[in-house]
């Protein structure tokens, strides 16, 4: 087997502001982390990842003068709206919501004065987080991994993989908020490409073997899996079921390649929640006089990799 990785940047649009806080009362801030999936295991500690690593290059280490407060939804979606709730409650200074639109929307939910960073939201003005990318508004900002915008560019990967497809299907969790805009944006991409696109829904592990099951019955020649959150830690099924079934696909996660996949398009998500050090600029104001909360002139940076792996099997 034989693997090229190109890489290439793509720019994620990030916006600071000035910010108050509650850590004016106490030692050091605070910053809660939301967090969709599970606590990592041991030796992992409170104030270690991303997010923390970034802080950490500002000059901000964990227990010296910033804590962190984290709460993991163990992948239930229901659970963040009271996990968000409880960040609130300790009065945090700022939330970060990694790992795509449900955290976010969550915290965003919780509190309107609260800054907010998020990460890895597919579509941020679609979904209500923010008015514009320049000038979000309100309490929000952070960074979009721009989903719905890359999936045409992973349809035409896969024709170019299978130029031979007139079927081609979608893997997608309905439970996402993005799921109709990236579905909208796939249909429309096939469309282009004269292809005709079945949509498969799956928003549990079973629903990921059903779903599988029925693309035997639609004949498709090609597979788009969505980098959706929950989608993406379910991904060595995914990638196990693609490999049983035979059918060649595109994944918007890089973990998929790792896990033996063909290929992958999309940002590199631990490089986006590490610049969720973002929460770096918040942590100036907190030495300074700066009135909470003030939406300040934009600041665009380039900020996550866009990673395409190609492998070719014999078979």
């Amino acid at each position: 087997m034989r693997r090229r990785d190109l890489m290439a940047l793509i720019g994620s649009t990030a916006v600071s502001w000035p910010l108050g806080a509650h850590a004016q009362q106490r030692a050091m801030p605070l910053v809660g982390v939301l967090n969709m999936f599970s606590r990592p295991p041991a030796p992992w500690e409170p104030g270690q990842g991303p997010v923390a690593d970034g802080l950490r290059e500002a000059g901000y280490i964990a227990g010296q003068n910033v804590t962190f407060e984290y709460r993991f939804a163990e992948r239930h979606y229901d659970l963040l709206p009271t996990l968000a709730a409880d960040l609130v409650a300790q009065k945090v200074d700022v939330i970060v919501a990694i790992y795509g639109t449900p955290p976010a929307l969550a915290a965003k939910s919780a509190t309107s004065t609260i800054p907010i960073v998020f990460t890895g939201v597919g579509d941020p003005i679609g979904i209500g987080l923010v008015t514009s990318l320049a000038r979000p508004g309100g309490n929000l900002t952070g960074f979009t991994n721009i989903t719905t915008e890359l999936m045409p560019k992973r349809v035409d990967l896969l024709s170019q993989v299978v130029p031979q497809a007139s079927v081609i299907a979608l893997l997608v969790n309905p439970s996402n908020a993005n799921a109709e805009g990236v579905i909208r944006y796939t249909q429309e991409a096939a469309r282009t490409k004269g292809m005709q696109l079945s949509v498969l829904k799956a928003g549990t592990e079973g629903e990921i073997d059903a779903a599988f099951a029925a693309l035997d019955q639609l004949h498709a020649s090609g597979l788009v899996v969505d980098p959706d959150s929950w989608l993406s830690s379910r991904g060595e099924q995914v990638v196990a079921l693609v490999s049983r079934h035979a059918v060649p696909a595109i994944y918007g996660f890089q973990e998929a390649v790792a896990a033996g996949g063909l290929i992958s398009y999309g940002i590199d998500d631990r490089a986006a929640r590490r610049q969720a050090g973002i929460a770096r600029p918040a942590f100036a104001s907190l030495k300074t006089a700066t009135p909470p909360y003030r939406r300040s002139s934009t600041s665009a940076e380039i900020t996550s990799t866009l990673r395409l792996g190609l492998s070719r099997r014999r078979r």
